[in-house]
C-alpha cells in the first residue's frame, strides 16, 4: 500500500510541477498573460507541497526519485498538450528514467 500511495503522489506533484510550468511556459512564449504565470506559480508551489507527504525522510532521495517521474511525465504531457510525438529514443529514455526511479524509491533497504 506504501507504493501506490507514494506512486500517486508522485503523478499529483508531476501534475502540478509539469502543469505549473507548462502554464508559465503559456503566459510568457505564448503571451497568454499574467493570470497563466500566477496560476503556474501556484502550480509549482503546490507541487513542493505535495512532495513532503512521501513516507521517505530523505529530501534527496525523493526529488531523485521524483526526476524520473519528470522526465516521462514531461514527454507524456508534451503528447497531450502540444502534440508533441516522441521517437523511440525518447521512450527509451524516458523507461531508463522510470526504472532508475523505482530503484531509488522502492529498493529494499536494510534500515
Amino acid at each position: 500500500m506504501l507504493v501506490a500511495r507514494s506512486v500517486a503522489l508522485f503523478a499529483v506533484a508531476a501534475l502540478f510541477e509539469i502543469g505549473g510550468a507548462w502554464l508559465v511556459w503559456q503566459g510568457i512564449r505564448e503571451h497568454k498573460g499574467w493570470v497563466w504565470i500566477g496560476a503556474g506559480v501556484i502550480a509549482l508551489g503546490l507541487y513542493g507541497v505535495v512532495a513532503t507527504f512521501q513516507s521517505d525522510d530523505n529530501f534527496g532521495r525523493i526529488l531523485a526519485a521524483y526526476g524520473g517521474i519528470f522526465v516521462a511525465g514531461s514527454i507524456a504531457w508534451g503528447m497531450a498538450f502540444d502534440g508533441y510525438r516522441p521517437d523511440r529514443f525518447d521512450v527509451i529514455g524516458a523507461l531508463v528514467c522510470l526504472a532508475g526511479m523505482a530503484v531509488i524509491m522502492y529498493a529494499p533497504r536494510g534500515h
